[in-house]
């Protein structure tokens, strides 16, 4: 089915959302918690999967369903369907700073594949499946670029890169080397994967993980400079450990400082 043909502008600069026009009749698949603000007349339901098999009975259905599974993301997507007589607006919010990848999957020759939890939104009719690796290395030692989602179709498509984001077109005798959980995503072209990082001191002390990820081309390919993974990574560490209060983390007191203040509480 051809995907919907959708207008839409980006707003913002470190926390974006996207703000799609539709036409009536016209309508927009998006992951569940990524909504922001509608204009009357735009009916919003949920549905199995990304839409894309909806006239294939509920088998086909379930198959698409238990594809997102396999990435982690839940059973559910929301479709955004304009039932007004006239031009409505709905938009969609980053889910933390960086930026928002408009991508036109014909340029890409009907095929991207990306991170799994980059994917923000599409046109109604755009697949979002997944993409496994053939190769044992890749597979083994991928961490985060294991199992990537791969978007489908001739339509516009979303994601978000956390942080700054890098565009690189690699001919077919360029490599990059990227950590895998920086890789937003690339065109079906370049051929992805794991290396190691080798040497004694780089495996022991280097503290930049054991494997990065090798892309060659040709091709398009995203980075982020803060993926998620990496920012969760440094919230938790940050965070105070255990209960009650805090305010003597910084202090040389330290957890003495709180009982001392009269936080005595056990």
């Amino acid at each position: 089915m051809p995907a919907h043909e959708i207008d839409y502008h980006i707003y913002g600069e470190e926390m974006q959302y996207v703000e799609i026009e539709l036409d009536p009749q016209e309508a927009v698949v998006a992951e569940a918690g990524s909504f922001m603000m509608m204009d009357t007349g735009i009916q919003m339901d949920t549905i199995f999967g990304d839409g894309s098999n909806q006239t294939e009975g509920i088998m086909g259905k379930l198959f698409s369903a238990g594809k997102r599974m396999l990435t982690g993301e839940g059973l559910f997507m929301t479709v955004f369907h304009n039932q007004y007589h006239a031009k409505r607006k709905v938009s969609f919010a980053s889910p933390y700073p960086g930026k928002i990848v408009p991508l036109d999957l014909k340029e890409f020759g009907g095929k991207f594949i990306c991170q799994k939890d980059a994917f923000l939104c599409a046109a109604k009719g755009v697949s979002v499946g997944i993409e496994f690796s053939k190769k044992l290395g890749r597979g083994l030692f991928g961490g985060e670029g294991f199992i990537m989602q791969k978007l489908e179709g001739d339509g516009l498509a979303f994601v978000h890169a956390g942080g700054t984001l890098a565009r690189k077109e690699l001919t077919k005798d360029d490599v990059l080397k990227v950590d895998t959980g920086c890789i937003v995503g690339f065109s079906q072209t370049v051929d992805y994967d794991i290396e190691f990082v080798g040497g004694i001191k780089n495996t022991v002390f280097g503290g930049e993980g054991l494997f990065y990820a090798t892309l060659r081309g040709p091709g398009i390919v995203y980075v982020q400079s803060l993926p998620f993974s990496r920012l969760a990574g440094r919230i938790y560490a940050s965070a105070p450990q255990g209960g009650g209060n805090q305010r003597g983390e910084g202090s040389i007191l330290g957890g003495l400082g709180n009982l001392l203040d009269g936080d005595n509480r056990f």
